[in-house]
């Protein structure tokens, strides 16, 4: 399992300090579909950022019994200067994954066309988010972070996203963070409320989703 213990995130700004997360003690198992609500601002991204390793947590600690992924479309993921083709192959010499299918796979779900041989600094944010998404999906991880981006790019490739998600949460957990309620009725099968720094786990998805319309 993922497992919260004490997390605090703490930031310092300009006037002080403002504190993200505060105490946040919460586990998370094998197969959960778990969506974490939360207002624009509340640290949702945060949150995600930490439990994938990209952050560590101020205090606390978080422990990992699974595979987890980045959250997924997360640009710090890339290097910039080179192209997504070799990003691909970094990515799948990193997780032990065969290069020629990493390749295709990226390729074809990026649909970067000849910009897919060139530093991906030259991408549009647009591009660099499906190529992070298709790097994100070339591997098998026991749990999948997912940070609003079910809703990016065009419709046809937001679309695929969603269908992608939907394969994947069959056979791996899944932690949707996202401020609209449909959203996580869509993916997920229970959800949290994370306010004022404090994350609040419901089993009941539709309780759930009340207490957070009714805040």
């Amino acid at each position: 399992m993922i497992a919260l213990r004490a997390v605090r995130k703490t930031y310092h700004t300009r006037h002080g300090h403002k504190e993200v997360l505060g105490c946040v003690d919460c586990e998370f198992r094998p197969g959960e579909q778990v969506g974490i609500l939360g207002r624009n601002g509340a640290g949702k991204s945060t949150l995600l950022r930490v439990i994938s390793g990209v952050e560590r947590p101020t205090s606390g600690r978080v422990e990992r019994g699974m595979s987890v992924s980045w959250p997924l479309g997360f640009a710090g993921a890339m290097h910039y200067s080179i192209s997504g083709a070799d990003n691909a192959r970094f990515i799948a010499r990193i997780y032990g994954k065969p290069i020629g299918s990493t390749l295709d796979f990226v390729e074809g779900f990026a649909e970067l066309g000849e910009y897919f041989g060139m530093p991906v600094r030259t991408y549009s944010s647009g591009m660099m988010m499906r190529l992070g998404f298709a790097l994100s999906l070339a591997v098998d991880f026991d749990c999948y972070l997912v940070d609003e981006v079910v809703a990016v790019g065009d419709t046809r490739f937001g679309e695929r996203c969603r269908r992608a998600l939907a394969e994947r949460r069959e056979r791996s957990a899944l932690l949707l963070v996202s401020h609209q309620a449909e959203t996580v009725r869509a993916f997920c099968t229970s959800a949290a409320i994370l306010q004022h720094g404090k994350l609040t786990r419901y089993d009941d998805l539709d309780q759930a989703i009340a207490a957070y319309e009714a805040g």
